[in-house]
């Protein structure tokens, strides 16, 4: 999972990313799914508001799930 973190944490500084919560399928998130959890593959369910997954910045907020579009932060 460290692997995993590394990897987002260097795509991030690139400047062509954004963290998008509530997009990422169960045990799909790049990293941080919340309490209980550590990184990478930790989202216990489909769409959950505080896993999130590295998407083409500016298309965060254009990505429809059923439970509503992405987000920039974290939902509850």
């Amino acid at each position: 999972m460290q692997e995993n973190q590394a990897k987002s944490m260097e795509m991030m500084k690139t400047g062509k990313f954004d963290k998008c919560y509530g997009v990422a399928l169960k045990g799909q998130n790049d990293c941080f799914a919340g309490a209980g959890t550590s990184c990478a593959g930790t989202s216990t369910t489909d769409y959950q508001g505080n896993a999130w997954k590295l998407v083409a910045k500016g298309t965060c907020t254009t990505i429809s799930t059923p439970n509503g579009h992405g987000s920039l932060t974290a939902k509850s």
